[in-house]
């Protein structure tokens, strides 16, 4: 047996496109390159300008190549008896045949094999499966990317490497991905064959691994006993240790490892802040900039007065990227830096982790949704198994559909049989949840903090010292998880949980084994099973009948699409859209026969629990047992919504044009949820840190104490805030240049000449700076509108154009390829305004085009509005104005991430510089060098800023309020 892998160029993606080159790597059995080939190829067609941006190929390159038949002749031989190899073997494969077809020749009809695929299965934790990333990760050499014979080359190595790792894996672990993968495929011959050679050979099983229930894994047995701390070195007690003596010690320990290192004042304020909230029973608001070392700013005093008053610290990030950014960043650190040992522990919401259980009897019966898509994610699994100790589904990169498989192999509550599971020593949610418990500091998000608070506090370790960072999303999380929300989904997936087809489903899974009971109520049981199923379709009809209401209610109803395309109908009681009645009767219908379903499961399941032993049986039962309390929830809350029962709350639908019904989203949402806030955190909890870039709005906290329920504390003496110095030197790092000329934009529509100025300016600055531009967006359409005419005017001067949603919905692949991509702009909106970092020379220019403001007619924005009028209140000013100036701040921040990085934010929006509230988001910026001028100066203002640090004020231009800037 012999490898072929094969790399083409070509026209574009279509059956008419041709070839421009071929690469040919012969791999043999044995792992080694035997054979290359390479050519171009003279196409019948002309090659598009965005083929030779992309491979550098163009006419003259071309021009002497041979003939598409020529090439084939030299190629043909090659792949005779070879198993076809590609990254993407489809797309190659295609092109091959059809051109082997043009030149009279029969199509390859031999094995395949994808690298894509192989390298998912086995390399499952690795963030993206792309040729250039894969090989670079894996210090494979790969100059040219999309050149056939570079790629080719690249494609062979990482072969080699997977099929080494494939040949290494446990006997056992192969065993199972062979009878995993088992449906002729090209794929499964190759696992099979490979296991087979493994059983022939000499192989003993390596003790690395916990061999258990035919899987072999890296997690071992552990033990609820809480171990002893380790002597040597520690610190411990630290009852004899000031804190201004640990912070010398660890000033010390950090000027010996990094050689250059300087104290930050800022960090250092931190510190001193942080433990004194903490050792006073304080509640601290806490506002500190990029650059402080905000993470560190904490972790540092929460460690010392854990370990030193024997409580523990709960730290809570806005995402699970911050919790592992703190686990593989900070923590290693301060496990060399600190003068103690202490025990750090990350705790996520339960469905993040794999319920073993459930993952052995999902893929022992192959029930599985999506065959194709569970059957590479379930191997995926299998092949993790033996690397995880976490069973963290963080550190898998599976695809859209691989999300839908691990919620049904995820643990949760219901299902769970806690003691009594033969998994339990190994479980991966009570091991982190006992390692929270012993934990000093116990790092979760803000989403766990919530579920916690719906909980009864039953998740998360007993606690009175909270740190949360990135407060500024603290009130929006709260709102989501007090409230309610429901897709078509949500219903659609319970369903197919319990029964999808004959074979596949919990109900039809328990049918086949009772088939083999010898028991007296055998034919009710079966009979039961059989009654129910037929329901499942009355409810899905039902269903679909309800949700086509609920879209037909956003397309009346509604002022039209939002910005990113959704329509948005609120709902008011007195207020109910035409038909409203009409979907009540509908609901009436699903809520009685989802109540017939759970009766008649719950009596059934009851009866065979307390008759059958099997454990095959007691574990679907278990599993039925949650999927059925999961309906009971479901029913519960379309009944909420239907009849608008939420105190205190705002319901509306959202729907897409182009998914229509099904994709509806039912909302229910707190209007305010300070209350709760203070009834869950402020009045029973001794100290609260909460901390961020963006709390403050003109330097005042007013807003963030309003919002987080926490107006009067100060003057009780429970809270105290304070604004930390910025440790950059902004006057001279960051110039803000606003176009004083610059037309302003009435409501959302844009006009030809807004559109015509906004990306003439926007290619001007761009060609200035020579990419390395982001540029925020308040709309989707607005981006749309500009990235065709701004693509269409860089790309005479080399440089590309990325837009989210266009070239990528993925914000991390679009800010990969930014990078990767020196002269480029990315346009982004929404996710980009903040927690993108991009340091450095690869962004040196930050383009805002419009204010941040929420739309005033978002159901939840109304509703505050509506709250903040009764309260004799001006919303615009309470409201719409801090919120814009958070996020306008946040976009800000952007662009200046390290001492070094210097550049400029050109502001389009002149309602900052000619409106009243204009004043409040300049004098909430850190201080940085801001002009005004006229469109015609901006270009030649930014040359000088770029190339020459100490640049005069040209004097026709204007800096804003001087008043302001002293003030700073």
């Amino acid at each position: 047996m012999k490898f072929a892998v094969l790399d083409l160029e070509t026209t574009g993606h279509s059956s008419d496109d041709d070839i421009l080159q071929v690469g040919l790597v012969i791999v043999s059995e044995e792992l080694e390159i035997i054979d290359t080939y390479s050519s171009f190829v003279r196409p019948n067609i002309p090659i598009p300008a965005f083929i030779t941006q992309l491979t550098g190929i163009d006419e003259t390159v071309v021009a002497d190549a041979p003939t598409l038949k020529e090439v084939i002749a030299g190629l043909v031989p090659l792949l005779d008896d070879a198993v076809l190899v590609a990254h993407n073997v489809g797309f190659d494969a295609g092109f091959l045949n059809q051109a082997l077809a043009r030149c009279g020749r029969r199509p390859f009809a031999g094995r395949r094999l994808d690298t894509i695929e192989l390298l998912r299965i086995l390399y499952p934790t690795i963030n993206t499966y792309q040729l250039g990333a894969v090989s670079e990760l894996f210090g494979i050499p790969h100059d040219q990317h999309h050149r056939a014979d570079s790629d080719a080359n690249a494609t062979a190595l990482l072969l080699i490497e997977t099929v080494k790792k494939l040949r290494k894996l446990p006997l056992l672990t192969l065993q199972r991905l062979s009878t995993l993968v088992d449906d002729g495929s090209d794929l499964s011959w190759f696992i099979k064959h490979t296991g087979q050679q493994m059983e022939y050979s000499t192989v003993f099983e390596s003790n690395e691994y916990d061999y258990f229930n035919q899987f072999a894994l890296k997690v071992r047995e552990w033990s609820d006993e809480q171990p002893p701390r380790s002597g040597g070195t520690s610190v411990l007690p630290l009852t004899d240790v000031s804190f201004d003596n640990y912070l010398a010690d660890v000033r010390q320990r950090f000027e010996q490892k990094f050689e250059n290192y300087e104290e930050r004042e800022a960090q250092v304020a931190m510190f001193q802040e942080v433990y004194s909230a903490l050792n006073q029973n304080q509640h601290l608001l806490i506002e500190a900039g990029t650059g402080t070392g905000k993470s560190l700013g904490y972790l540092i005093p929460a460690l010392y007065y854990g370990i030193q008053n024997g409580k523990k610290v709960v730290v809570s990030t806005h995402t699970i990227n911050l919790q592992e950014q703190l686990r593989q960043r900070d923590l290693p650190l301060l496990e060399e830096i600190l003068p103690f040992e202490f025990r750090a522990s990350i705790f996520k919401g339960r469905g993040n982790y794999l319920c073993l259980r459930k993952f052995e009897g999902k893929i022992n019966t192959k029930d599985l949704v999506s065959p194709i898509e569970d059957t590479v994610t379930a191997a995926q699994m299998v092949v993790w198994l033996g690397e995880t100790e976490t069973g963290d589904q963080e550190e898998l990169n599976f695809g859209n559909k691989g999300a839908e498989f691990w919620s049904t192999v995820a643990s949760d509550t219901d299902s769970c049989l806690n003691r009594a599971c033969p998994w339990f020593k190994r479980c991966f949610y009570h091991r982190a949840k006992h390692e929270a418990n012993i934990a000093d500091v116990t790092i979760t998000n803000h989403s766990m903090l919530f579920t916690d608070v719906q909980a009864d506090h039953r998740l998360l370790p007993s606690y009175t010292h909270l740190i949360i960072d990135e407060a500024h999303h603290v009130e929006e999380v709260a709102g989501k998880h007090l409230g309610m929300q429901i897709n078509y989904f949500s219903l659609t997936q319970a369903v197919l949980r319990l029964y999808k087809d004959a074979r596949s489903g919990l109900l039809p899974g328990l049918r086949q084994k009772l088939m083999y009971e010898d028991d007296a109520h055998q034919a009710s049981w079966l009979e039961t099973i059989d009654t129910v199923i037929p329901i499942f379709q009355e409810i899905k009809e039902h269903w679909d009948k309800l949700f086509e209401m609920f879209y037909s209610f956003t397309s009346t109803s509604s002022d039209g699409p939002t910005e990113n395309g959704q329509s948005v109908c609120r709902l008011k009681k007195n207020e109910l859209p035409a038909g409203w009645e009409d979907g009540v009767t509908v609901e009436g219908n699903i809520h009685t026969e989802l109540n017939r379903v759970i009766r008649t499961v719950d009596k059934m399941v009851t009866d065979i629990k307390d008759r059958v032993d099997d454990s095959g049986v007691q574990a679907i039962i278990t599993d039925l047992n949650g999927a059925v309390r999961d309906l009971s929830r479901l029913k519960d809350e379309l009944r909420t919504f239907i009849t608008l029962e939420l105190a205190e709350s705002v319901f509306w639908i959202e729907a897409s044009s182009v998914y229509r019904y099904r994709s509806v989203q039912l909302y229910g949402v707190p209007v305010d949820v300070s209350a709760q806030l203070q009834k869950y955190f402020f009045d029973v909890k001794e100290s609260i840190v909460l901390t961020s870039a963006t709390l403050s709005v003109q330097k005042s906290f007013q807003y963030a104490e309003e919002q987080l329920g926490l107006t009067g504390y100060e003057q009780q003496g429970r809270l105290k805030t304070v604004q930390l110095p910025s440790p950059f030197n902004y006057r001279e790092q960051a110039l803000v240049v606003i176009p004083r000329n610059f037309p302003v934009l009435k409501g959302a529509a844009v006009d030809d000449t807004y559109l015509d100025m906004l990306v003439k300016s926007l290619s001007d600055a761009a060609k200035e700076t020579k990419g390395r531009m982001l540029v925020l967006f308040t709309s989707y359409r607005m981006l749309r509108q500009v990235y065709e005419p701004l693509k269409e005017l860089l790309s005479v001067a080399g440089i590309q154009v990325l837009g989210q949603g266009i070239d990528s919905g993925n914000r991390t692949k679009l800010t990969r390829r930014f990078r990767q991509t020196p002269e480029s702009v990315l346009l982004g909106t929404s996710s980009f305004w903040e927690g993108v970092d991009i340091p450095g020379e690869a962004l040196i220019c930050l383009a805002i085009v419009r204010l941040p403001f929420q739309p005033p007619n978002h159901p939840l924005v109304e509703a505050k509005a509506e709250m903040l009028q009764r309260q004799k209140q001006n919303p615009f000013m309470k409201l719409s104005i801090p919120q814009a100036v958070i996020r306008f701040k946040q976009g800000f921040g952007r662009l200046v991430r390290t001492s070094q990085d210097k550049g400029i934010v050109i502001i389009y929006d002149t309602r900052v510089i000619d409106t009243y509230y204009g004043k409040h988001f300049l004098y909430s910026l850190p201080g940085p060098k801001i002009e005004t001028m006229h469109m015609d100066q901006m270009v030649v203002r930014m040359r000088e800023w770029l190339t020459d640090e100490n640049a005069a004020l040209p004097q026709e231009n204007q800096a804003v309020s001087s008043e302001e800037e002293e003030k700073r």
